[in-house]
């Protein structure tokens, strides 16, 4: 989105006509692979602001998150909410469901923190993403990436010092061993660069 504001008219009439010749709606992100069990889903407030400003809203926007993503068979298996957006790894079955959930939760969330702030019609949230999973180093690199964002972003100095993240419930369940192990080995070092390459 952000790249975009920054091109010239020809730049993004040439943009959107090649995004239209391969199928895809010409400004929102595409989901282009519809048919695997595990993704990695992301939502960002608009512009990247911080609507999720105290630990009362990401905690709401976590515990709706369960509640209808479980109601709908998507089961989250990692997870971190931050001030301006979130992350989830999630199995699920039908690809399908996936738009009316993130439009239901952030119509919610968009309407009760306008009305908490004494604003109309302010726009919270952008578009959702998702990443198809493509391995199993796809998936332990995402969990790891999960678990790190709240640091890469500079909000703590270490993931365990973030209470809106799963890297607390990996730390119950299986302890700290595992989850350095698990860092070792599945790196998180240009994250995303080659994403096919996880065959």
């Amino acid at each position: 989105m952000y790249e975009y504001r920054k091109l010239t008219p020809e730049e993004k009439a040439q943009l959107v006509k090649q995004r239209l010749s391969r199928g895809y709606p010409p400004h929102s992100p595409p989901h282009t692979v519809r048919d695997r069990p595990f993704y990695l889903l992301t939502a960002a407030c608009y512009e990247h602001k911080c609507h999720l400003n105290s630990e009362s809203r990401r905690q709401l926007l976590l515990d709706m998150l369960f509640e209808k993503f479980i109601a709908n068979d998507v089961e989250i298996l990692a997870w971190v909410i931050l001030p301006n957006h979130y992350h989830l790894l999630v199995h699920i079955v039908n690809f399908d469901v996936l738009g009316n959930l993130f439009r239901s939760i952030h119509g919610v969330t968009s309407r009760q923190w306008n009305l908490e702030e004494n604003l109309r019609q302010r726009k919270v949230w952008y578009r959702y993403s998702d990443r198809a999973i493509r391995s199993q180093t796809h998936y332990y690199n995402s969990l790891n990436y999960i678990h790190y964002n709240c640091v890469k972003h500079g909000w703590v100095q270490s993931p365990y010092d973030w209470v809106h993240s799963s890297v607390h419930w990996y730390f119950q369940e299986y302890g700290r061993q595992w989850l350095r192990d698990c860092w070792v080995q599945y790196s998180v070092q240009d994250y995303g660069n080659g994403w096919d390459e996880y065959e």
